[in-house]
């Protein structure tokens, strides 16, 4: 048994939309890689302390759209190390859309199934730079039945990649494999909007409200939207989570999010990269969408990484993406960067500055320092 004890923390934000905040002075108390305990300062024997100094404790982000193959490459970039400088810009989950950049990707029913289950395994025994990437979303292919669904469930296997990435692009042939993905446990996701780069299909509201996927991936495009109009028709006629990424439309991105505001729904809005992608690989795309709602939004900071962590874990049942006790502590330690006009990370944020990174933990265990893409946080933790 180890116990790890962060003190002297000034806020905590949770995650948890229903109580996103907990003023300090207070600790966090973490045994065996999970959160025993938040608590006001008190005395507690511990193998290891870190003080937070003032700063702010958050959750680790959580990537929900991304495209990762096998390992810490991207084809799709000819880039080495992207998940390691996700990291940096405090990811430390990632979870896959689809491993659609593959070189030669296999379209035909056994070889869809046999990348979903290679990536899915792959991913489960390494973890990039530490970070937690949820691989092996199958990609849906003409030709697939029920029991292949059954069969992918049974070994592991428990996300469809978004709908739109394969040959099943009719609203209706898509509806019924939701409908097995979804007796077996599975989520899925469905690209919404025009076509994002060559091999993808324009997906409309329609569609989407046809096949009732778990997620409308990329509301705001990925990168070219539906119209605001129909975005509202899928914020108001399903029940599915709503996805924003950064390599997206920024305009609908305002729009979706000041809409679902305005309506009192923001535990619905999750927040993804949707890289590597054309656009590239955005090592500190999840915090610059989490500064955009907020700032230009009026959304508060605390609210705004809801969308960016506890949200996305409740759409995909994850045991991470809270500061709550019983959960993993994959946490950061943030403060305002240098030069800033806010004094804390809270007015940071809220003005539109990336908070500086004074700390990653995944599991309970330090993964980095000050981040190397972040601007150096005003103060310092202690370790």
């Amino acid at each position: 048994m180890s116990v790890l004890v962060i003190k002297n923390i000034g806020t905590i934000f949770t995650g948890d939309i229903e109580s996103p905040s907990i003023e300090g002075p207070v600790g966090i108390i973490i045994e065996d890689g999970k959160i025993r305990a938040i608590e006001k300062e008190s005395p507690v024997l511990a193998d290891k302390v870190i003080d937070a100094n003032g700063m702010t404790v958050c959750p680790g982000l959580i990537d929900s759209h991304s495209h990762p193959v096998f390992g810490d490459f991207t084809p799709r970039q000819s880039q080495l190390n992207f998940i390691e400088s996700s990291l940096h810009g405090g990811v430390t989950s990632m979870i896959s859309a689809g491993e659609v950049h593959l070189p030669g990707r296999p379209t035909d029913p056994k070889g869809t199934k046999a990348l979903a289950l290679l990536a899915q395994k792959s991913f489960a025994k390494a973890r990039p730079a530490g970070v937690k990437v949820y691989g092996g979303a199958l990609i849906l292919e003409k030709g697939l039945v029920e029991d292949d669904f059954k069969e992918l469930a049974a070994d592991g296997v428990w996300l469809v990649g978004e709908i739109g990435l394969g040959s099943v692009k009719a609203a209706q042939d898509a509806k019924t494999m939701v409908e097995w993905a979804k007796k077996y446990g599975m989520k899925v996701m469905m690209h919404v909007g025009g076509t994002s780069v060559p091999g993808s299909s324009t997906v409309t509201c329609e569609d989407c409200l046809v096949a009732n996927p778990t997620v409308a991936c990329h509301l705001n495009g990925g990168p070219t939207s539906v119209s605001v109009d129909e975005a509202r028709q899928v914020i108001d006629k399903t029940e599915c989570a709503i996805e924003v990424v950064h390599c997206g439309n920024p305009l609908t991105a305002f729009e979706i999010a000041r809409y679902m505001k305005n309506k009192g729904i923001l535990n619905r809005l999750i927040i993804g990269n949707d890289a590597p992608s054309g656009t590239g690989v955005i090592p500190l795309g999840i915090w610059r969408m989490v500064n955009f709602v907020s700032s230009l939004c009026g959304i508060p900071a605390e609210i705004a990484i809801c969308c960016a962590t506890g949200n996305t874990k409740t759409v995909y049942g994850l045991s991470h993406g809270m500061v709550k006790v019983g959960d993993y502590a994959d946490l950061q330690i943030i403060d305002a960067p240098m030069g800033s006009a806010g004094k804390d990370a809270r007015e940071a944020i809220e003005v539109g500055d990336i908070p500086g990174i004074g700390m990653v933990l995944i599991d309970g265990i330090v993964k980095t320092q000050v981040s190397r893409n972040t601007p150096p946080p005003v103060r310092k933790v202690i370790a």
